[in-house]
This record gives C-alpha cells, sequence and structure tokens, in this order.
C-alpha cells in the first residue's frame, strides 16, 4: 500500500508540473484528468498488472476531469456583478458543486403559465446578463427549462425546452454569439421541491442559467 502511494503522489507531482503553462482552465480541466489517469493507471498496475493500469487510468481521467472547473476570478467578479444586477428581483445568484455559475429565475419573473414568451421583468435581468457575458467571452452558457407536474410531459418537455430556446433567442439579440449557448428542456422531471402545493410549484416553474470557463479559452 506504501508503494502505491509513493508512485500515486510522484505521478500527480510531474503531472502538476507539466501543466504550469496552460490557462487556468486547462489546468483545472487537464491536471484533474492527468493527475487522475497517473494515480488511477499506478494503483491499477500495482494491483492488477498492465489491465489493471488502463482501466485505473481511464476512470481516474474521467473522475479527475468531470471535478475540473476552475472557479477563477472573473468567474467570482461574474457572479458578484449578477447578484448586484438581479438583487430584490427574485433571481438566486450562487456557485455550484462544480465551480458554475448559476441563476435560478422563478416562473414570477420569467414567463406566464403555458407560455414560452420572455415577462417584460425578465429582460432587464437578461439585458445584465449579457453584458456580463459580452465581457466576458471565454464563458459558455448552458439554459435548462423546467416544469411543474400539472399537465402532461408532452405539454411540459417542449414547454420547458422553448423557454430555455426564447432565453437564449434574446441573450443572442443583444449579441451574445449562438455557438456560446446551449439549451435543454427538463419537463417535470427534476423539481427541487414536491408538486404538492402551490407555492412548491412554483418553485418548479423555473429557468436555470449556467455558466463555466470554455475549455482551452
Amino acid at each position: 500500500m506504501n508503494n502505491i502511494r509513493m508512485v500515486a503522489v510522484a505521478l500527480a507531482g510531474c503531472m502538476i508540473a507539466g501543466c504550469a503553462d496552460m490557462t487556468g482552465t486547462q489546468r483545472g480541466t487537464g491536471q484533474g484528468a492527468l493527475i487522475g489517469a497517473g494515480t488511477g493507471a499506478a494503483i491499477g498496475a500495482l494491483a492488477g498488472g498492465g489491465k489493471g493500469a488502463a482501466i485505473g487510468a481511464g476512470a481516474g481521467a474521467a473522475l479527475g476531469a468531470g471535478a475540473g472547473y476552475l472557479w477563477s476570478q472573473r468567474m467570482e467578479e461574474q457572479r458578484r456583478q449578477m447578484a448586484a444586477a438581479t438583487a430584490g428581483t427574485g433571481v438566486m445568484v450562487s456557485q455550484t458543486p462544480d465551480n458554475r455559475l448559476m441563476l435560478n429565475i422563478p416562473s414570477d419573473i420569467s414567463f406566464d403559465t403555458g407560455s414560452a414568451r420572455i415577462k417584460p421583468n425578465f429582460q432587464p435581468i437578461l439585458d445584465s446578463f449579457a453584458t456580463s457575458l459580452l465581457n466576458n467571452p471565454g464563458t459558455q452558457v448552458t439554459i435548462i427549462g423546467h416544469t411543474d407536474s400539472t399537465g402532461t410531459d408532452a405539454v411540459n418537455n417542449p414547454l420547458s425546452f422553448n423557454r430555455a430556446g426564447s432565453t437564449r433567442d434574446y441573450l443572442v439579440s443583444r449579441g451574445v454569439p449562438n455557438q456560446r449557448i446551449q439549451v435543454d428542456g427538463r419537463g417535470s422531471y427534476q423539481p427541487v421541491a414536491p408538486n404538492d402545493t402551490p407555492a412548491n410549484r412554483a418553485r418548479n416553474r423555473r429557468v436555470e442559467i449556467f455558466v463555466n470557463e470554455a475549455p482551452n479559452y
């Protein structure tokens, strides 16, 4: 076991040194993948030979890269800007466990029931967000729409996607490049509260916007 630890630590140290000239995002993702691969390979090799090394490297790389987003000074500045711009609106701005910036936008300011048309109160929030994105071109955006459990999947699934799409289209109309934005709709499948009261259903009707550092920027 001591040999395993020594080899893993040695490999990790070498790989960190090799990442010294990378950008912040590359260091976060690249080091995670390389260290995970090296450590996994070392443990796998000592435990099970060549086959163990290959399996350990693959698993370690996947786990290391997956945890690799870097919460940079730029991301923290964006968080502060959006928190100030949305203060008092009901929008929640936070840092996720995997180091992405998240905006949770409730339905009472974003969309009317059954509609994918952006409400007037939502527009100033998106204007501020678009400005933040234009000032930070090295970031990517994922927009996910959600509904409550009222209605059928045939209604909720496209509605959630269309709301995410409307949010993207508004940002694009303000100059944000379309290729920086991905959209998805989850229907009623990812509630944040039980769909047992009107207040909880309102919490589940939401749009979530995630921002992360772009790879290789």
